[in-house]
């Protein structure tokens, strides 16, 4: 089968080859993959900047079908539509383990970085517990989302704790971001703006301002972000920042945006091992910031209702769809902030 694999440490190394069909073992099950989603971690590893065991097949964002099972698996049968939490071969035992954090395991090895991925056709997938199912109606395309909206519905809802009648700014209008705003406006928020840059003004700007969850659209590099934030919340500032841009400047913004004892949920990855930080400001305003990483168990079946019933509408976050064969052309555009969401469909 054809897969796309990084095969080497450093920049680059990443191409297309052809592998083996994987095999099971009894406690496993093999996955057809009928849609995979590109994330910014994939990016990441493409230029060297996320931990990773080459040679790996990228891609933890995952939609398929099981299409064969081995014989000590229960309660799935071949032909399942399912998606799966990425927290594979955490060791149980460990303090994160056993207080139901596995997903921040040190021994942890995901699909995409740590053992092979969803970008091919066909895919193994070793803890069938993790596994969850994906209602009818649901398409494989939407179904690709699930992992990186339970990453929202973890952040934002479960850690960022968005409360009724919240005024709510989020920073980065990527997949991420937008899908955050949709979230926060689930979950009672009453006004929710979106932040970016001259940048997302070809496609991501524009994108915004077309969902209806969002109240309000800005570009720092053309409007009073500051002047607009104080008048969008009656000048107490945000009760709620998700920072989804993992900017340098993006940061600093929401420490000055986010009202006194506010809550700010960071999101975004910066790629760099350290940033400036405005400490006295975020320690006179009293904040609550809350570093994220990945998901939690019950972020899973709220984030497959939320797609389902369209809180969270994904549709209109697909930009770019196709087969691995076009790999170079999605990764480029999505990191020239060309593209907002990139499907492979193996």
């Amino acid at each position: 089968m054809t897969a796309l694999v990084k095969t080497a440490k450093g920049k680059g190394f990443v191409e297309l080859k052809e592998v083996p069909v994987p095999t099971i073992g009894n406690g496993d099950v093999l996955i057809e993959v009928k849609a995979a989603g590109i994330c910014g971690t994939d990016l990441h590893i493409l230029h060297d900047e996320f931990p990773y065991w080459p040679p790996v097949i990228l891609g933890h964002e995952f939609a398929g079908v099981i299409a064969a099972k081995g014989r000590d698996v229960r309660d799935w049968s071949v032909g399942d539509r399912v998606v799966g939490e990425p927290h594979t071969l955490a060791c149980g035992q460990c303090r994160l383990c056993r207080t139901g954090n596995r997903q921040l395991c040190a021994s942890k090895r995901s699909p995409g970085w740590g053992i092979d991925g969803c970008f091919a056709k066909w895919m193994r997938f070793p803890e069938p517990a993790l596994l969850h199912r994906i209602p009818e109606g649901m398409t494989f395309e939407e179904a690709a989302f699930v992992e990186p909206a339970a990453n929202v519905v973890h952040d934002v809802l479960e850690r960022g704790r968005v409360e009724p009648a919240d005024s709510v700014v989020v920073i980065g209008p990527g997949p991420i971001g937008l899908m955050a705003a949709m979230a926060a406006k689930s979950a009672g928020a009453a006004r929710v703006a979106v932040a970016g840059t001259n940048a997302d003004e070809a496609l991501r700007l524009p994108t915004a301002r077309k969902i209806a969850a969002i109240d309000a659209v800005w570009n720092v590099q053309s409007d009073d972000v500051p002047a607009a934030a104080a008048k969008f919340t009656d000048g107490s500032g945000a009760d709620l920042v998700v920072e989804a841009s993992g900017s340098e400047g993006g940061i600093g913004l929401a420490v000055r945006l986010v009202r006194k004892m506010g809550r700010v949920a960071a999101i975004g990855l910066t790629g760099r091992a350290g940033i400036a930080f405005p400490y006295d400001a975020a320690m006179s305003k009293a904040i609550d910031f809350v570093f994220n990483m990945s998901t939690s168990f019950t972020s899973w079946d709220r984030a497959i209702h939320l797609i389902h019933t369209r809180q969270i509408d994904v549709r209109p976050l697909i930009s770019h769809t196709g087969g691995l064969d076009k790999w170079q052309e999605i990764f480029s555009a999505l990191e020239k902030k060309e593209g907002l969401k990139g499907i492979f469909l193996p």
